[in-house]
């Protein structure tokens, strides 16, 4: 939309449309929609409550298609309530008791929102909003991984001279390098993953004391249990106060981050070896790199990529510092950042999507790599004092580092060097046909192991 303040709905907002039906303001009411009918139809199910009394299946099924037939013009119409009412789960409330009234369930009205504080269903609310944001999320996520693999396999013998410090160091190869960035990828995924979301349902400060009060005899714990794990997926936390503590989303958006940090690590390398003519990249018809040099062709999406992991990972920080901190049992600071977590996400998902559009246009570049490695056979100086080590020649160090630094070195000048040295024959031959392209170590080894 051409007058949106945030880029994530304006210039951006073709690329974020899978999470609309996560995060937007018609989410959160729909999610809230669903915590408010599970609820009474757990209410309704428990014989120990028999003026809530059990609904047939023709009224359950309309109590379950309030939610499925839940639309963004329904959603408009608990807004309407809300500008009346100035409380959105309470809009959420009168809402549903609308919707069964001159029907036999209006007779069950008053057990709508029952025993709950606005707390219940809001943290159950967002714990669906976060599930349904990383099933958004994660496809591109396992993407990028899988697009690395490939790479990974593709080129796990093209060596490549490495930079330690930004100066030349032991050769490498494409394939393991990449192979890094998947393996660390993958490794955060799966923290993602192990996060437990959490849910609590036990009133206005933890410990049920409104249900208590009506129904002593009825298991309040099982009872919510049941609509928190059998009906919505996610898992009890009896130790809240009125909220739940939000640790398990500090966990999740920290995890988040550092996905995005090691995907930002990528972006730089892959944009670095762009510079260094490693990699060239596939042009596009059409596409301007620049507005005054026609000969561009920017690594603009891993640039792009970069930007958005930054701004999601701002999001991400604050709110895994924020939200665990709430004042005695609870306070309203939560309210406001919590409706920002589909910020984080977005930004997420546009880098991930043009992590993935860069690494669709690369091309090696195998003369560039071959010509750079061929004009640094200064690092074989290392195998070389590693050999005199191994065969007790005195200050081998020492030595490499007068014939090298700071000298311009050859495959003559190296090989000159080997000859003069005292070795055992065949680690003689070996250094001698050592080239600095062959001086990979396990490194297409490594990058097979990546299963």
């Amino acid at each position: 939309m051409i007058t949106a303040i945030s880029p994530i709905d304006g210039r951006y907002g073709s690329k974020v449309q899978e999470l609309t039906e996560c995060f937007s303001e018609y989410a959160l009411l729909r999610n809230r929609v669903k915590v408010e009918v599970l609820w009474l139809l757990a209410l309704c199910a428990e014989p120990g409550i028999p003026e809530c009394r059990a609904v047939s299946a023709g009224e359950e099924l309309l109590l379950r298609n309030i939610v499925e037939r839940f639309t963004p013009a329904e959603a408009e119409k608990v807004k309407a309530i809300e500008a009346v009412t100035n409380h959105d789960v309470k809009a959420v409330e009168y809402y549903l008791k609308e919707q069964i009234a001159g029907s036999p369930l209006e007779e069950l009205s008053e057990f709508i929102h029952f025993a709950c504080t606005s707390e219940d269903i809001n943290n159950l609310s967002h714990a669906l909003m976060l599930k349904d944001g990383l099933a958004a999320i994660g496809p591109f996520q396992e993407q990028i991984i899988a697009f690395l693999k490939r790479l990974a396999a593709e080129f796990k013998e093209v060596p490549m001279l490495a930079r330690t410090h930004g100066q030349t160091a032991s050769p490498t190869t494409i394939g393991k390098e990449l192979a890094v960035f998947a393996a660390r990828l993958r490794k955060q995924s799966e923290n993602i993953a192990a996060v437990q979301i959490l849910g609590k349902l036990n009133g206005a400060v933890g410990n049920f004391n409104a249900h208590l009060s009506a129904y002593p005899q009825v298991d309040w714990v099982a009872l919510a249990k049941g609509v928190i794990e059998k009906e919505l997926g996610l898992k009890q936390n009896l130790f809240t106060t009125q909220i739940e503590p939000h640790d398990y989303m500090a966990e999740l958006f920290d995890a988040l981050a550092r996905w995005n940090t090691i995907l930002t690590d990528l972006n730089r390398d892959v944009w670095t070896y762009i510079s260094m003519a490693y990699f060239g990249q596939r042009t596009v018809k059409g596409e301007i790199g620049s507005s005054t040099m026609p000969h561009k062709v920017n690594p603009i999406d891993f640039e792009n990529s970069e930007g958005n992991c930054g701004l999601a990972n701002a999001v991400f920080n604050h709110l895994s510092a924020k939200l665990p901190i709430s004042r005695l049992q609870r306070d309203l600071t939560d309210s406001t950042v919590l409706r920002n977590m589909g910020v984080g996400f977005g930004y997420s998902l546009i880098a991930y999507k043009s992590t993935l559009k860069g690494l669709g246009k690369l091309k090696l570049n195998e003369q560039k790599l071959a010509g750079d490695l061929d004009q640094a056979w200064e690092v074989l100086a290392e195998p070389i004092q590693t050999v005199m080590r191994k065969a007790g020649i005195e200050k081998p160090y020492e030595k490499l580092k007068e014939l090298t630094r700071g000298n311009v070195i050859d495959r003559a000048t190296i090989r000159s060097f080997v000859e003069t040295l005292e070795l055992a024959a065949e680690d003689k031959q070996r250094l001698l046909e050592m080239s600095p392209a062959s001086y990979t170590g396990m490194a297409a080894k490594i990058a097979e192991l990546l299963d």
